[in-house]
């Protein structure tokens, strides 16, 4: 399996860990998966930083284990660079879809890739 292959599923399995409820609702373990130089254009065209997010991260969408959950789908990837990792993906949550990107990188010593940018888009509902 070449590099590139492991770091594309590596940014994967961290996109759907922030997913997770219960990663969602741990300022802990999302600051794990978030770099700290964290910028996010959500899909209601909100700007978020890396402090606005672990602030908000456990009242935003998906943060129930009983409630909604994101559904992930159509994920590719690509290595842009050594240490920097582009997905792009789509998700349903309580019927609503986004198409959505993320840039993970892996920096110096880092043993985890982490989260740097991500940006989601609303689908609107007649579109493929």
């Amino acid at each position: 399996m070449s590099l590139e292959i492991d770091e594309v599923r590596a940014a994967i399995a961290g996109e759907l860990r922030l997913m997770d409820p219960s990663v969602r609702m741990s300022r802990s373990l999302a600051r794990q998966l978030l770099d700290p130089d964290f910028v996010e254009v959500g899909a209601s065209g909100r700007r978020w930083t890396y402090d606005e997010m672990l602030a908000a991260l456990p009242e935003l969408d998906g943060a129930v284990e009983s409630g909604p959950r994101y559904e992930p789908s159509k994920f590719t990837g690509i290595l842009l660079a050594p240490g920097l990792v582009h997905l792009t993906y789509e998700t349903t949550f309580d019927g609503n879809r986004a198409r959505r990107s993320s840039l993970w990188r892996k920096q110096g010593a880092a043993t985890t890739w982490q989260m740097y940018y991500h940006q989601a888009t609303p689908i609107p509902p007649d579109s493929m």
